[in-house]
């Protein structure tokens, strides 16, 4: 039926999405003056990479079988690099400025992804199509958590910044 289209359907969407999401990575690493969210939004690109790889693997071998494939993904354990980066952002950047600003184009970058893979892996009937976009959406998650956290902490920060309020 109409489901073999609609899952390589998903898949090119989704390509076309970690594309999209490498590509605006890239730039805001290469533009950022602070060197921790240079460093947070190279390791979101590269990671971004890696799920494109993931993805045309996947694309790929459904074109050629009308199937999913188990595949494991690297992914580096970043937890503890991003936790001294978070800190040290914070006192780079401030909520106003340009990378506050990518951080929160990223946010609702990341919110669509998971809401795709998601809305996919509720669809799917294979269970192997089904686990793959879990996992991509656990992944966008995991993005999503480190941004929003992110995002809060410079609110927080400006908050208890008295020289930027007009007040």
């Amino acid at each position: 039926m109409g489901n073999k289209n609609t899952a390589l359907d998903i898949l090119k969407t989704a390509i076309l999405l970690e594309r999209k999401g490498k590509a605006f990575y890239t730039q805001v690493s290469r533009d950022s003056e602070s060197q921790s969210a240079k460093k947070i939004f190279e390791m979101m690109a590269e990671e971004e990479g890696e799920h494109i790889n993931f993805l045309t693997k996947q694309a790929k071998n459904y074109m050629a079988k009308h199937e999913f494939i188990h595949l494991e993904v690297r992914h580096e354990e970043h937890e503890g690099d991003v936790e001294i980066l978070t800190e040290k952002i914070k006192n780079e950047i401030d909520a106003a400025s340009f990378e506050a600003a990518a951080i929160s184009a990223a946010i609702d970058f990341e919110n669509r992804a998971i809401e795709i893979y998601s809305n996919r892996a509720k669809e799917a009937t294979d269970p192997i199509e089904k686990k793959v976009f879990i996992m991509l959406a656990d992944w966008e998650k995991g993005h999503h958590h480190l941004l929003h956290k992110l995002s809060e902490d410079l609110k927080e920060q400006i908050w208890n910044d008295n020289s930027f309020w007009p007040f």
